[in-house]
């Protein structure tokens, strides 16, 4: 006779998560991972079931951003844990924490050939923090709850725990595991304070100081210390993609408009919870000056001096949150008062010709109007937005375009610039802020990554509201007279289907699709796609823009003269 103390081990791994304070798992179940999900089910879990495994691990990496504490990705062996490496590498790069699951063969099947069989240990340990088969089905539990924790102490990323067929359809008495404590808080540390006492020496006796706010400040959650920091120093700053909002973008210290001005004359440069890549420019001239000085925060010693060795005297181990109250206490009484007039000239200027983009109504619609419109519908609408944004161009201008005044209410395609993230982001960003609404503002061929996902947005009664700007192409499209059934001039490799009807997607998945092609249909489209309380896509007809020049800002060489380089 069985103990009553006996449960699967499907149960248990349940169990091992509600523990762990896990409420939400994201992923696509298959033999044998699907009686996992069913007992996280039972458990009181909420599974939201993917059509495809990338985007559910995109998903859990955003919850992962959204939450602070591991998404969790549930999904098959081989082909299933192929996909989700895709995830695996977005959590990587951006810092996000993530834990993935993936049933695998029986165990003593491991190198015969079983079906689906790949060494998935093996596979992903070089891509994470932690990656593990439990030696016993006892302690699972153990070994799950140190892949959880690895994944958010320290620097945040991936970590994967590895399920043979035969621990999930196995048992195990109750006596024989580990009882598990609710995941516990990451530790903090402040930065030592001889080096705060240099670096507070350094911003006030620079000349053009200014403060680079970076999506791991947002991660932190180190928006109330970094707002007394800006506001009491009058210190101007400038926020990364995902790092606006921790201060307000309605801030008149924020120079995002005067992006490279205020880059190019800053001799002092606090840079929080960013790193100095591509996204910055590397930390090098010609985008920032020759002497500058770059005070790095950063809770991993080892991205102190990283592109910029020179100021490693100046960096700050530590929580951000705690680091800039040390800051804080060290800057009292300093106020900068002396922002250069050219930059502020450079700022007027920049903002006055995005107004004027935004103003001009012209049809086929432009960027820069659209976004104009969909920003007013908002304001109508009255919602709390969280935006999502993915797409060359798309992406770019809606960075400047929508305003953020709260921290965490923007997802991009970040540090990887991963294009496929925007709807399972959007279904994290739905389930993680449920008083938000997910505002998606996709390019055409961005959003074919994860259309479908549309399906399981509706099943999960999870609103959105998906704005396709439709170009017909990747960073532009074509035109579409030039290219009729007549010709035998082959499509470029950019070219997409022309109008596309992406409308019609949502509404075959029981949501809601409109289009629109003037100022006014787009109007109406958005105060219904915001306010109507489900899954809905506006199909945005937009101006090709094939007569402009094919380029993408991010990747313009840092060098004087490449054609000269050497190999």
């Amino acid at each position: 006779m069985a103990s009553t103390n006996t449960v699967s081990g499907a149960q248990l791994i349940a169990s091992s998560l509600y523990d762990l304070g896990v409420r939400v798992v994201f992923g696509i179940v298959g033999i044998p991972v699907i009686e996992v999900a069913d007992a996280c089910i039972a458990k009181g879990i909420r599974f939201i079931s993917f059509r495809n495994e990338q985007s559910a691990s995109y998903a859990a990496t955003a919850y992962g951003y959204l939450t602070g504490k591991p998404g969790v990705c549930l999904v098959v062996g081989g082909p299933g844990v192929l996909h989700a490496i895709a995830g695996i590498g977005n959590s990587t790069h951006n810092c996000f924490p993530m834990l993935l699951l993936a049933g695998s063969s029986e165990s003593h099947q491991v190198y015969k050939g079983a079906f689906q069989e790949i060494d998935q240990v093996s596979t992903l340990a070089p891509m994470t923090k932690f990656a593990a088969r439990p030696p016993s089905l006892s302690l699972l539990p153990s070994t799950l709850e140190k892949a959880y924790r690895t994944a958010y102490f320290g620097r945040p990323g991936a970590t994967y725990i590895d399920l043979p067929a035969d621990y999930i359809q196995g048992s195990v008495d109750l006596t024989e595991t580990l009882p598990l404590k609710p995941a516990l808080q990451a530790p903090k540390f402040m930065a030592d304070s001889a080096t705060v006492k240099k670096a507070a020496a350094l911003i006030k006796g620079a000349s053009s100081p200014l403060v680079v706010i970076g999506k791991g400040a947002a991660y932190s959650q180190a928006e109330t210390a970094i707002r007394e920091l800006v506001d009491s120093t009058s210190l101007p700053f400038l926020p990364t993609p995902m790092g606006k909002g921790v201060v307000p973008d309605s801030s008149s210290l924020n120079f995002a408009a005067a992006r490279s001005a205020v880059l190019k004359s800053a001799d002092v440069i606090l840079l929080l919870g960013g790193r100095l890549n591509w996204i910055l420019h590397y930390g090098e001239a010609p985008k920032f000056r020759d002497d500058v000085k770059i005070i790095q925060v950063d809770i991993e010693s080892e991205e102190i001096g990283n592109n910029n060795t020179k100021n490693v005297e100046y960096g700050l181990v530590g929580d951000i949150d705690l680091v800039v109250k040390q800051l804080v206490a060290e800057l009292k009484g300093y106020k900068y008062s002396s922002i250069p007039k050219s930059i502020i000239a450079n700022k007027e200027k920049n903002t006055a010709a995005g107004i004027k983009k935004a103003n001009n109504a012209v049809v086929p619609l432009t960027y820069q109007h659209s976004y104009k419109i969909i920003k007013e519908a908002i304001a109508e609408a009255k919602i709390k937005p969280i935006f999502v944004s993915e797409g060359a161009n798309t992406m770019d201008t809606a960075r400047n375009a929508f305003d953020v005044d709260d921290p965490r209410r923007r997802l991009d395609a970040g540090t990887m610039a991963t294009m496929g993230v925007g709807i399972g982001y959007a279904i994290a960003a739905a389930v993680a802020c449920p008083d938000c609404l997910p505002v998606c503002i996709e390019g055409d061929s961005a959003f074919g990554f994860s259309a479908m996902e549309l399906e399981t947005a509706t099943r999960s009664d999870l609103p959105l509201a998906i704005f396709v700007m439709n170009n017909n192409g990747v960073y532009h499209g074509v035109d579409p007279e030039a290219y009729g059934t007549q010709s035998e001039k082959p499509l470029p490799s950019t070219a997409l289907g022309f109008e596309t009807r992406y409308d019609l997607i949502s509404q075959a998945v029981g949501g809601i699709g409109l289009v629109a092609r003037t100022p006014q249909e787009l109007k109406e489209a958005a105060v219904k796609a915001l306010t109507c309380g489900k899954v809905a896509v506006v199909n945005v007809f937009i101006d090709p823009g094939a007569k402009t020049k094919l380029e993408f800002g991010w990747l313009a060489s840092t060098k004087k003269n490449p054609a000269k380089a050497k190999l």
